[in-house]
């Protein structure tokens, strides 16, 4: 049974493991969109079939790889080398380029190369998510369930949750600086670089969570086992906390993998060309010490006081900032904005993950995370980007700046304020499932009262 209180090793491997694949991830919802979308010549309707395909292939490979680490009592071996296949695919892009395509296949119609080029960086993306949702989605998630339990679970989500935002500030500006100054390319070798030493920096750090023994049984019956009727009716409580992540993760994705375009195409924020001064760097790390600071208090105070005080004002300043968003036209303000949703989001992260982590069965999380990253990736990343494509071909039409001429002199949509509006419509319904769960722990704290995980 793990310890209430988080080791000093725990410590170390959720800030290790967290922020490097949070930063790879970053880099994939951010940059990978921008590339396929500035570098490569593409359109929002390809970034949502790129982010559709790598959803399918993390939920596919989490299911396989989640299940056969259960049953093979192993974590650690799947997180390591992951991380360091996880990176060598990172730098593959390095090499994907128009010019290369024409030159691979032989091919010198322009539309030909570019719908190529399109494809190819669909395929090596499902090629990189399938080692980093082994890795991370499958393997380490695991690892952080067993590691943990509900008496600390409030506090290690506020690390992680720290992790994407915090990634995606320093990618915003970092990875944006590097392809300004040295291109693509350079960046991707430097990321892959950085992954592939986590995994090896991991067989020195990381304690071996499993039980090391081989689980006997069925490997494809316990596939589905997550989809059982009676695993389903047993594990009611997980289900509608999973249903609220999902609700909750496609808001999040009808504007998340158009937000940076929305930013640098609409707002006119060129990302690959932020300047960094010394009093931009200190004021950028003094709200970044801030901002963990702030995560992890979240995290302490979820676990001390209740989720339940929590969770509807999250959804509350979430689904606000988002409406806020939709008609604000200046980017400073935008900014401002941007900071209520990042907070609304941030507390909504500890506390649904947290919740998902505390109705997860002990000794079976591999089992489940094939099912997590249904209701985590899956229907959000395909439903999200879709309906958010949906918007922006709708409305781009009736905005001054709502069409782009890319570097190939084709004109193509931008990402408009409807989106913002759209995922705060949807937002509005985080709190249907949240509303029956918490009922559903009414009934439960009868039996049980002093339950960590009935506590929302």
């Amino acid at each position: 049974m793990p310890k209430a209180k988080l080791g000093r090793k725990i410590w170390v491997n959720l800030i290790l493991f967290g922020f490097t694949g949070q930063v790879a991830w970053a880099i994939e919802n951010i940059y990978f969109n921008t590339f396929l979308f500035n570098y490569i010549g593409a359109t929002t309707a390809d970034i949502s079939k790129m982010v559709a395909f790598s959803a399918a292939t993390a939920v596919a490979t989490t299911f396989l790889m989640g299940t056969l680490s259960d049953k093979l009592g192993r974590r650690k071996v799947f997180i390591c080398a992951g991380y360091i296949l996880w990176g060598v695919t990172v730098m593959a892009f390095a090499f994907i380029s128009r010019e290369n395509t024409a030159e691979l296949l032989r091919i010198t119609d322009t539309a030909k190369v570019a719908a190529a080029t399109v494809s190819i960086v669909i395929i090596m993306d499902c090629v990189m998510t399938f080692m980093g949702s082994t890795s991370n989605d499958a393997a380490f998630n695991a690892w952080v369930t067993d590691v943990t339990v509900p008496q600390n679970r409030g506090t290690a989500e506020g690390i992680l949750s720290t992790m994407p935002i915090l990634a995606t500030l320093m990618v915003t500006a970092g990875f944006g600086a590097g392809v300004a100054a040295a291109g693509y390319p350079a960046c991707f070798l430097a990321l892959g670089v950085l992954v592939t030493l986590c995994g090896f920096a991991g067989l020195l750090t990381l304690k071996e969570s499993g039980n090391k023994i081989k689980k006997q049984g069925n490997y494809f019956a316990e596939l589905v086992y997550g989809f059982r009727p009676s695993v389903v009716r047993d594990n009611r409580r997980l289900y509608l906390a999973l249903a609220s992540v999902c609700i909750f993760s496609t808001a999040v994705q009808i504007f998340m993998p158009y937000v940076f375009l929305y930013i640098q195409h609409y707002l006119g924020l060129d990302i690959n060309h932020l300047a960094v001064t010394p009093k931009t760097a200190a004021i950028a790390a003094l709200a970044l010490a801030g901002f963990i600071g702030g995560a992890v208090g979240m995290g302490i105070a979820v676990d001390r006081l209740g989720k339940k005080k929590f969770v509807f004002p999250a959804v509350a300043v979430f689904v606000a900032g988002l409406f806020i968003a939709t008609f604000v036209k200046k980017l400073s303000v935008f900014g401002l904005v941007a900071l209520v949703i990042i907070a609304g989001y941030g507390l909504l992260m500890i506390i649904l993950n947290a919740s998902v982590r505390d109705f997860t069965p002990e000794g079976k999380a591999g089992l489940f995370q094939g099912v997590r990253m249904i209701f985590f990736v899956l229907i959000p990343m395909v439903a999200g980007p879709f309906a958010g494509n949906r918007v922006i071909e709708r409305f781009a039409g009736a905005h001054e700046a709502g069409t782009y001429i890319n570097d190939f002199g084709e004109t193509v949509l931008v990402p408009v304020p409807e989106i913002f509006a759209s995922a705060a419509v949807l937002g509005v319904f985080i709190a249907v499932p949240l509303l029956m769960l918490r009922k559903r722990n009414k009934e439960a704290e009868k039996a049980a009262r002093q339950d960590p995980a009935q506590d929302i």
